[in-house]
């Protein structure tokens, strides 16, 4: 079983046949599918689930904080189901591909007090952008 399957058994969450695939096509590393990749994915495991469905399944999984809403550049959503592990995102600005990063060091230390404006600082999204192989 996959680690996304096992956290979702893990916090109790109702695995129906088509809740399973949406999870199965999600699994891996450097996934950042949208949610219509997502559905056609699925419809060649499960060629009965509808994009309602699929809709529905991951606004579950983004809700239980199992995956991960990615939005860059004004494109479509895309969902990210390394949520427990943290890390950033290097988009490629000509065909818009993702990819998991994890830099040294925490992103908050590059960010002065005098910066902060009083703001209680508990998170940091780093985006690095540039040209992949392929658009090179």
């Amino acid at each position: 079983m996959s680690g996304l399957l096992e956290r979702l058994r893990g916090c109790g969450w109702r695995m129906t046949s088509q809740r399973r695939v949406v999870a199965e096509v999600l699994d891996g590393d450097h996934v950042h599918l949208t949610a219509d990749e997502v559905h056609a994915r699925a419809v060649q495991r499960l060629p009965e689930i509808s994009r309602a469905t699929v809709y529905n399944a991951l606004g579950e999984l983004v809700a239980l904080g199992e995956v991960m809403e990615v939005s860059t550049d004004g494109r479509a959503k895309r969902y990210d189901p390394n949520a427990h592990r943290p890390h950033q995102h290097l988009v490629c600005s000509g065909c818009g591909i993702i990819r998991d990063v994890h830099p040294n060091g925490d992103p908050l230390s590059g960010l002065p007090a005098q910066e902060r404006f009083g703001f209680d600082v508990s998170k940091a999204e780093v985006t690095y952008r540039g040209l992949c192989p392929s658009c090179v």
